[in-house]
């Protein structure tokens, strides 16, 4: 059977589908099978995201852009020549064809679900095409059981044509790190240790103006004396957080940290006191996860995906209760003992995720479409 992946997006952006897309196709590799695989490069890319020395896997490159408006129609021609079994579209939008079976990744239905949540462009690509999406695609893939139910609420699909196939880390944040790597990072980008940390992009779907609140009121009460740590870019609508921190009189407590490289983002979660993590909705979650691996306490948002995520391991709260949130950050600053049962909790619940299942589970849904040509 012959594969191809869509891997255009990482040139255009690196973010969470992204390292999806570039870890399933390393986990895919280290599973036996007589499948061929063709990953689809953008033209642009210099990189190479094949796996090293595994000829099964062939590399294309491709010249019709992402998110453009005719992207369906002109992906469609590009892959016809390559004569595929099965393609897979990461980013939720399949070509119009261009393959015998379809199967697309859906991430999350944020634009349905909170369209507030996000810029007029980004609602129009994806709230535009999904129905037609979900309704083109042999099968879809479902970062959680959330999601999942969302598909079939919100867009009546069939239960038999969505599969829950759960994400992983990025490998780095499951690698051990000396006491002195870890603290030789907190030095270079001045946290110290022990501080609250989010991670994620800043955008009102992240509820970090309720966080900002929160962290306001943990100082007044002494009960956090450390830094609020944000490490990821400026989404989009994010213009509200920084006024807040102006208006708070948090400038000096509040540090933003962007483009963090993974390893050292991995060392900033084992530096970390807590990872605060309330937001509206999440498709998966991954900083929960990358935090439990690190070894860090989570107080999490109870919306989307991330009791999935977190299991027992996290003190799961409504992400609008201003007054748990603040209970809950200065309970886990303040006491050892819960702290590190957290700690322990939660690397048991981090190694229920690999990317070998991630791949093995995908690949099966490959044969499966697959079988029925």
């Amino acid at each position: 059977m012959h594969i191809g992946i869509d891997c255009r997006l990482p040139t255009y952006r690196m973010g969470g589908i992204s390292q999806y897309t570039i870890h399933l196709i390393q986990a895919l590799s280290r599973l036996a099978g007589d499948e061929r695989f063709t990953i689809f490069h953008s033209r642009r890319e210099a990189r190479s995201f094949l796996p090293p020395g595994d000829g099964r896997f062939d590399r294309r490159d491709l010249w019709t852009p992402c998110h453009h408006r005719f992207e369906r129609q002109a992906l469609a021609v590009e892959l016809w020549p390559h004569q595929l079994d099965v393609v897979h579209s990461p980013d939720f939008i399949p070509p119009a064809a261009g393959a015998k079976r379809r199967v697309i990744t859906v991430h999350d239905l944020t634009f349905l679900l909170y369209p507030e949540f996000l810029t007029a462009e980004s609602r129009r690509y994806y709230s535009d095409q999904i129905r037609w999406a979900v309704a083109a695609a042999d099968h879809i893939l479902a970062d959680s059981e959330a999601t999942r139910r969302d598909l079939l609420a919100m867009l009546d699909v069939a239960p038999s044509k969505v599969t829950t196939v759960h994400l992983a880390a990025n490998p780095v944040h499951t690698a051990h790190y000396p006491a002195e790597t870890v603290a030789r990072t907190a030095a270079e980008y001045g946290v110290g240790r022990g501080f609250i940390l989010f991670v994620g992009t800043l955008e009102p779907r992240k509820n970090l103006v309720m966080l900002l609140h929160a962290y306001r009121k943990l100082r007044d009460s002494g009960a956090a004396d450390v830094p609020l740590v944000l490490a990821g870019g400026r989404g989009w609508i994010y213009e509200e957080i920084f006024r807040t921190i102006e208006g708070l009189l948090l400038t000096e407590h509040v540090i933003h940290l962007e483009a963090v490289p993974d390893e050292k983002l991995a060392h900033l979660y084992r530096a970390a006191g807590v990872l605060a993590m309330p937001s509206h909705y999440e498709g998966f979650g991954l900083p929960a996860l990358e935090a439990m691996h690190g070894g860090c306490p989570v107080v999490a948002s109870t919306r989307g995906s991330l009791p999935e995520v977190v299991g027992q391991a996290a003190i799961s709260l409504e992400p609008n209760d201003e007054a748990a949130w603040v209970d809950a950050l200065a309970r886990v600053l303040t006491t050892p003992s819960l702290a590190e049962a957290m700690r322990a909790a939660g690397l048991a619940q981090a190694a229920l995720f690999t990317w070998e299942s991630t791949a093995a589970a995908t690949l099966a849904v490959y044969r499966a479409v697959g079988a029925a040509i």
